[in-house]
């Protein structure tokens, strides 16, 4: 069975973290739509995007069930559209969120209420309900691995669940509001507090006595300390310090220096605006906190000032005493002010992140790499 991904046009709404990825891929709760769906047995993913991104991620199925992929499904609807039948829309309301052949055969979904993003800060926002989600997914009829006695559980204790590998030592783990879930070869250090819920996906650590408020999700291998709240990193990238993070986005291959902070919330408790490269400038939402949005590759030097709803690009260097403008476009360098990023020297710094764990950029995400400089 074929799964096509489709971004079904909404691919700009989600930079600047889908400039180097589909919808589809994005991490959300514990999982991306990849992997939730590749976990069926017989399953290949494939997706619909930018085509500039489908060498990397290609779409080579002609027989396929073209999937909603702002659609982040629990475990029974995700069963329901890999076993769809042919020739099928599976519908909710007017939202298509699967179709298999001619889809001319119309189906409700009415079990219960499909999570769909429709915005970038729909990730954290709605991040509480995924996580719960992947959580049942991921444990039902598993064991635990055994929870160490050092550690002290505020709530139900059947809700912490440690894959294989996984160390927890010293630290207060709430579950009232939300699971926490560590995967394999994962590390909550000595005098961590943490406040469900919390995925920390394969080899993430959270540093000595980080202050985690839910829901977070860290993404495979990445290491963060300090004060988070509702944050999702992606993967491989790093917070290793003290400093707040709040209601934020973070790509991959990042790394906050120490001590950066940022805005959430303005001052006068208003609604925020935000870039938006949709529509190529600032529009206004419909939300109170936000905080940064980080693309891939990009970094911010210690004691570095985000103000509320700050975008950043991919492949930025950011540093300075002052807050740097809310809109950063890709490949630039500087603080105050702002010069282009030289594309071989990114190509250089990304690599020397890289090579700290074993990988180097690939010849198709380099492409991808150009076409992003080229645009900015």
């Amino acid at each position: 069975m074929n799964i096509v991904l489709s971004d079904f046009g909404l691919h700009k709404r989600f930079a600047p973290l889908t400039l180097t990825r589909p919808i589809g891929d994005l991490r959300i709760g514990i999982m991306t739509n990849t992997e939730r769906y590749s976990s069926f047995e017989g399953v290949s993913v494939f997706f619909e995007t930018e085509a500039y991104l489908q060498e990397q991620f290609p779409n080579t199925s002609s027989e396929a069930i073209i999937v909603n992929a702002n659609l982040i499904p629990c475990k029974k609807l995700a069963t329901y559209i890999v076993n769809l039948s042919q020739n099928t829309s599976l519908m909710y309301g007017e939202i298509t969120l699967a179709k298999s052949g001619s889809g001319e055969h119309i189906i409700q979904w009415s079990e219960t209420q499909p999570l769909i993003l429709s915005q970038r800060w729909h990730l954290y926002i709605y991040n509480d309900v995924a996580l719960k989600n992947d959580f049942e997914w991921l444990t039902a009829g598993r064991n635990s691995v055994p929870l160490s006695e050092t550690n002290q559980v505020i709530g139900d204790p059947t809700r912490v669940f440690l894959e294989e590998g996984a160390v927890v030592e010293a630290s207060i783990l709430n579950t009232k509001s939300g699971p926490i879930y560590v995967g394999k070869n994962a590390e909550i250090m000595e005098g961590s507090i943490v406040r469900g819920g919390l995925a920390m996906c394969e080899s993430s650590a959270l540093k000595l006595g980080a202050k985690v408020y839910g829901a977070v999700t860290l993404g495979p291998h990445c290491k963060v300390g300090g004060e988070v709240s509702n944050v999702i990193f992606q993967a491989y990238s790093n917070k290793g310090h003290d400093g707040f993070l709040g209601n934020a986005l973070i790509g991959e291959w990042c790394n906050l220096g120490a001590d950066t902070n940022t805005s959430n919330l303005k001052n006068n408790y208003s609604n925020v605006s935000t870039y938006s490269y949709e529509v190529e400038k600032e529009i206004e939402t419909d939300v109170q906190f936000m905080g940064v949005c980080m693309g891939d590759h990009s970094k911010c030097g210690i004691n570095t000032m985000f103000n509320t709803a700050t975008v950043v690009g991919v492949s930025c260097n950011i540093y300075g005493g002052d807050f740097p403008s809310k809109f950063i476009p890709s490949f630039s360098w500087g603080g105050q002010e702002f010069v282009p990023f030289k594309f071989d020297k990114a190509i250089e710094y990304a690599n020397n992140m890289m090579s700290r764990r074993g990988r180097q950029l690939t010849e198709n995400e380099v492409k991808i790499l150009r076409h992003i400089a080229k645009l900015s």
